[in-house]
């Protein structure tokens, strides 16, 4: 579990993901470069992993460097059944990375309305969130829209601050919340710090993503017309003050972890990836207030 002391900055720490079918030894290539924790992710389903064997080579590779902040279950759970078994066992498999948290999507039914798909979003939930309670895991729901609407949504449906609202009066429960980041607020178009301040207290895990919004664009042509008017970027890169996010977290007493999600800027891609992702960290590390500094006695 993430510790909660200022000393060193550990109270928030700022990693990346790691996909789980890439094993051990992508995070032992990435770990030098001062990640100091990691969400484990999978997209859909579970890879074919002993998940015990996994977490120990993890565990042997982070050592007290960096920590397990999460699991990813990126699929959809209203839709595919296999993506809820993979759920359970994410949910049960945390213990063995020290960690308490399970990150995802709520799923979707696609061909209906996010209030058509709350009957069933109950019936799916309702039993892994008892799970995650027995476990003392947190879920916490992905903001991304994955290009679905409100009437015809897509993998998620807690894309929304109003469908979070249903979802969270749907099944109430303090192990249910929210993997948070700005990008997603921004490519609908809200400012994402006073909705960081009003959702605080469901924020259980937070994603590095930001985002570049083209007002130019938007001014001219509007958001119909064809032209990209919001990109997805690495934060250092976009338009989010994350010591004001930072500001926040800490003056709500959060005590987690912010991943770099990458693979998303149009600009820091391809050979640059990890260029980006290692400019991200320092970064957000500055945001956090540099390097730690005891005072005196």
């Amino acid at each position: 579990m993430a510790t909660t002391s200022r000393l060193g900055h550990q109270d928030i720490r700022i990693g990346t993901i790691a996909r789980i079918g890439d094993g051990a030894d992508y995070i032992r290539q990435i770990l030098p470069h001062g990640f100091e924790c990691f969400q484990l992710f999978a997209w859909q389903h579970l890879p074919p992993v002993d998940m015990g064997e996994y977490a120990k080579q993890v565990n042997d590779v982070i050592g007290d460097l960096a920590i397990v902040s999460s699991i990813g279950m990126f699929g959809n759970p209203l839709q595919d059944e296999q993506t809820v078994k993979d759920w359970e066992t994410s949910i049960k498999s945390c213990k063995l990375f020290g960690c308490n948290i399970v990150a995802g999507f709520a799923g979707a039914l696609e061909d209906r309305s996010v209030p058509d798909n709350l009957a069933k979003f109950t019936e799916v939930w309702t039993p892994l969130v008892k799970l995650a309670e027995d476990e003392g895991v947190k879920i916490a729901f992905e903001n991304c829209d994955m290009g679905g609407t409100w009437n015809r949504p897509s993998w998620n449906i807690a894309h929304a601050p109003a469908s979070w609202e249903m979802i969270f009066n749907a099944i109430s429960s303090d192990h249910l919340g929210l993997e948070w980041e700005p990008c997603h607020q921004m490519n609908s178009l809200i400012d994402p710090l006073p909705q960081l301040k009003k959702w605080i207290k469901k924020v259980y895990h937070v994603h590095g993503k930001d985002a570049t919004v083209f007002w130019d664009v938007i001014k001219e042509k509007g958001i119909r017309g064809g032209e990209q008017f919001v990109y997805h970027r690495t934060p250092g890169f976009g338009d989010t003050n994350w010591t004001d996010v930072i500001s926040i977290l800490r003056q709500n007493g959060y005590t987690g972890c912010i991943d770099i999600e990458g693979w998303h800027d149009p600009v820091y891609k391809d050979d640059l990836e990890m260029t980006g992702q290692v400019f991200s960290m320092n970064y957000l590390k500055q945001c956090r207030g540099g390097t730690f500094i005891p005072n005196p006695k």
